[in-house]
C-alpha cells in the first residue's frame, strides 16, 4: 500500500494504536458484565430506549411527533490515511442514528491525539475528513471535546429525529421475518490485511468505499409496515449482532453462510491466517449461543465472527416486504445487499447453516 502519510518521520497511524476500528470494542461479554454493576434503572416515562435491550442508540420523546437519538461512537485508526480515518470514524458513528430508523441532525467530535507525535496538519485531515461526512449527511460538527491521549481516538455523539412510532429497535424481530444484511462482511480482515502491508490499491479502494458509504435507508426502512426490526453490523461480527437480535426478540436466527456478501479477498486472506484477535474475543464472549452447522470450518467460523467498522444495516423484516427492502437499498447505492436467514420460533440464539 501506498497510503501513508508524506513524511517518512510521521508514524503510521495504526502503529500508534493496540486495535483499530470497531475492533477496539470491549468484548461483549465483558461489556455485559460490566453493565450488570449498575443499580436497578430508575423509569423515566419518556426514555423509549435505553440500556435495556442492546440497541444502538438511546432514544427520548420530546412530544408526540418527535424524539430524540442519541449515540455516541469512537474509536482508534482503522487505517493509515487521516483523512480516511475520519470519514470511516464519522460514518460509523451515524450509522447508529439510521438503525434507529432515524434521521441525523448534529454531531459533536470527540478527539483524542498525542499531540507530540503527530504533525497538527494530520490532526486536521482527520478532523476534515469527519466533516466531510457529517456534511454530506447534511448535518454540522456544532462543537465537541478534545484531550491530549497516548493512542489517536476519534468519534462523533451524534444526534437524530425519529417519530416515536417508527423507531425500530433490534429486539422486535418476529417468527417467519426475513433478515437482509445491506453491506458486504470482512472489513476487519482487510484492515489486518492493512496493518501487515498485504492489502493492495484494489482492496483498500473497496475497504474504504464500504466503511464510507452512509446508510442512508434506515429513515425509509423504517416507514415500511413490514420491516420490524433494525441493527447495524459493527464490532461484535455478524454472529454477535444478529445474536442480540435473536435474544431481544426470544427466536432462533437462522444464517446461510451460503448467502452472505463479502469484499473482494477477503475469504482468501481469512484461508491465510490473516484474521483479528477481536474475532476469537467475539468467539469467546458469545460462542455458547451459536450453533454452527457441519462443516463450518475454524476460518468460517473466524469470517462470522470478524469485526465491522461502519458495517451494513440488518434488517427483519416479513418476507412479503423483502423485495421492497432490496430494492431500497439498491436505490441507495447497496449493490451487494441480500437475505442472508431467517427468524424461527425457538431458543435465542443464532444456528448456522
Amino acid at each position: 500500500m501506498t497510503q501513508d502519510v508524506a513524511s517518512a518521520a510521521v508514524p503510521r497511524l495504526t502503529s500508534l494504536s493496540h486495535g483499530g476500528g470497531c475492533g477496539c470494542k470491549i468484548a461483549p461479554g465483558v461489556l455485559s458484565e460490566l453493565l450488570k454493576r449498575f443499580g436497578p434503572a430508575v423509569s423515566y416515562p419518556d426514555l423509549l430506549v435505553g440500556t435495556e435491550t442492546a440497541d444502538d442508540a438511546a432514544v427520548y420523546r420530546l412530544n408526540d411527533e418527535q424524539a430524540l437519538i442519541a449515540t455516541t461512537d469512537f474509536f482508534m485508526p482503522i487505517v493509515d490515511d487521516p483523512y480516511d480515518f475520519g470519514r470511516i470514524a464519522a460514518t460509523n458513528a451515524l450509522s447508529d442514528v439510521y438503525a434507529m430508523g432515524g434521521t441525523p441532525i448534529m454531531a459533536l467530535a470527540i478527539v483524542g491525539m498525542p499531540i507530540n507525535v503527530l504533525p497538527h496538519s494530520v490532526i486536521a485531515d482527520i478532523l476534515r475528513g469527519g466533516e466531510s461526512v457529517c456534511k454530506d449527511a447534511g448535518i454540522p460538527v456544532a462543537g465537541g471535546h478534545s484531550i491530549d491521549s497516548v493512542e489517536p481516538i476519534y468519534g462523533l455523539a451524534a444526534m437524530g429525529l425519529v417519530h416515536p412510532g417508527r423507531i425500530k429497535r433490534n429486539a422486535d424481530a418476529r417468527a417467519g421475518d426475513v433478515l437482509i444484511l445491506g453491506k458486504a462482511l470482512g472489513v476487519g480482515i482487510l484492515s489486518a490485511a492493512l496493518k501487515k502491508n498485504r492489502l493492495d490499491d484494489a482492496g483498500y479502494r473497496a475497504m474504504i468505499t464500504e466503511t464510507t458509504r452512509l446508510n442512508r435507508p434506515g429513515p425509509a426502512l423504517a416507514a415500511m409496515e413490514g420491516v420490524h426490526a433494525i441493527t447495524d453490523v459493527t464490532g461484535f461480527g455478524l454472529l454477535g449482532h444478529t445474536l442480540e437480535m435473536a435474544r431481544g426478540a426470544q427466536l432462533t436466527a437462522h444464517v446461510r453462510r451460503d448467502a452472505l456478501p463479502w469484499l473482494p479477498g477477503v475469504q482468501a486472506f481469512a484461508a491465510d491466517g490473516v484474521i483479528t484477535g477481536a474475532s476469537g474475543r467475539n468467539w469467546a464472549s458469545y460462542g455458547a449461543s451459536v450453533r454452527l452447522g457441519e462443516g463450518v470450518s475454524d476460518t468460517e467460523r473466524a469470517l462470522l465472527t470478524d469485526p465491522q467498522t461502519a458495517g451494513g444495516l440488518l434488517v427483519a423484516c416479513s418476507p412479503d416486504a423483502a423485495q421492497a427492502v432490496l430494492d431500497l437499498f439498491r436505490q441507495h447505492g447497496f449493490e451487494q445487499a441480500a437475505v442472508i436467514g431467517d427468524m424461527r420460533a425457538g431458543e435465542p440464539e443464532v444456528r448456522v447453516d
